[in-house]
């Protein structure tokens, strides 16, 4: 049997053809008044598909201007230096950053009043306790990622799949791996408690009994884990030669060997997960704030936009009905029912600072356990 190293860039490398086939659709056939003028916006590779950003500028008037950015903390750093008169418009910011911009004043909140569109968006992201801070709405959900129980569907059940405690069974001794620091969040939601540890920001000795637990846990289940791995290709090259049958996975390596024909499935167990959301951010201050909302909620207008974003950067489309525009395959790859989406929780930020100070610790010393 072949064996061919999968990785994230072939994957993408593919996905952005398929993306960059969408046809132009009706999104913006109710025309727009032509305004004219500029949009500036900072998001990562595919986020804005090439042929909505043809419709819109030749709907509009208004140019786009797109920088790529790769790193979260370099657009950080970059918006901080351009305050209080940025070049950008809009942002490209997960959820679980949005405190580090709030707190610096570098975001502007949300008027989804001006929207016409946002009810276009699941729920599941634009109503997580993660999207509203102090009051205020900061970002409009655009693509999400999470962690995810995944499995060779040729050795393991659905079933099977469908809990995290199959992941520490005796029966699958030696076949799984994960990323340890990861796990603690999701044996803490296992457990019951609060893996943001948000629930705890206040009672310091609780956070730390907690930790403490899921820490003991892991240590006890470490004979049962054949590695502790650290990137998505090394998941991704275990699965494929066959040293494991199931682990936890970032949605995206497990994706894309989906995508290439590998016998995977991936599952958001009954006990929950985390994820994370990608979100088109006004900035404070923008110099083109209308046309940065004309652009928003011209993005949002059909789910055929959110299908093309999804094909062409691997991610979870936030939008209603987006699935209906994407193959069997493509649906396999980066989709999940509505019953398991309720089951994920979003990244929060407000006790990383008590969080880690936790949880790096436990992790060394499970790691030398």
């Amino acid at each position: 049997m072949s064996k061919p190293i999968y990785n994230r860039r072939r994957f993408l490398g593919t996905a952005a053809v398929t993306g960059a086939a969408l046809t132009s659709p009706v999104y913006l056939r109710r025309a727009m008044a032509q305004s004219g003028g500029e949009v500036n916006i900072w998001t990562y590779s595919d986020f804005v598909p090439e042929s909505f950003r043809k419709q819109f500028e030749a709907d509009t008037g208004i140019k786009v201007n797109i920088r790529l950015v790769d790193d979260q903390g370099k657009q950080f750093n970059l918006l901080a230096a351009e305050q209080p008169n940025p070049s950008v418009d809009i942002m490209t910011v997960a959820g679980h950053r949005f405190l580090q911009f709030i707190d610096s004043d570098l975001l502007a909140p949300l008027d989804t009043g001006r929207l016409s569109n946002w009810d276009r968006i699941n729920p599941v992201f634009s109503d997580g306790d993660w999207a509203t801070i102090r009051g205020e709405k900061w970002g409009v959900p655009i693509l999400s990622g999470m962690e995810v129980l995944a499995f060779n569907t040729e050795a393991v059940s659905a079933e099977e799949a469908m809990t995290w405690h199959t992941l520490f069974s005796e029966e699958y001794k030696g076949q799984t791996a994960y990323i340890v620091q990861d796990m603690m969040s999701i044996v803490m939601l296992m457990m019951g408690y609060d893996g943001n540890m948000v629930a705890y920001k206040n009672d310091p000795e609780r956070a730390a009994a907690i930790v403490e637990e899921a820490k003991n846990f892991l240590i006890q289940k470490k004979p049962l884990v054949r590695k502790y791995y650290d990137s998505g290709a090394e998941f991704q090259q275990m699965m494929v030669n066959q040293d494991i049958l199931l682990g936890h996975s970032w949605n995206g390596p497990a994706a894309a060997l989906i995508q290439d024909g590998f016998p995977l499935g991936m599952t958001i167990p009954r006990e929950g997960s985390y994820g994370f959301v990608y979100t088109y951010n006004i900035a404070n201050n923008a110099p083109n704030a209308d046309n940065a909302y004309t652009f928003l909620d011209a993005i949002l207008s059909s789910p055929e936009i959110g299908a093309a974003m999804t094909q062409a950067s691997g991610f979870i489309s936030t939008y209603k009905d987006a699935t209906q525009y994407l193959s069997d395959l493509e649906k396999k790859a980066t989709s999940f029912p509505e019953d398991q989406l309720a089951r994920m929780q979003f990244f929060r930020a407000e006790a990383n600072d008590l969080k880690y100070s936790l949880v790096d610790p436990a992790v060394e010393a499970i790691k030398a356990a």
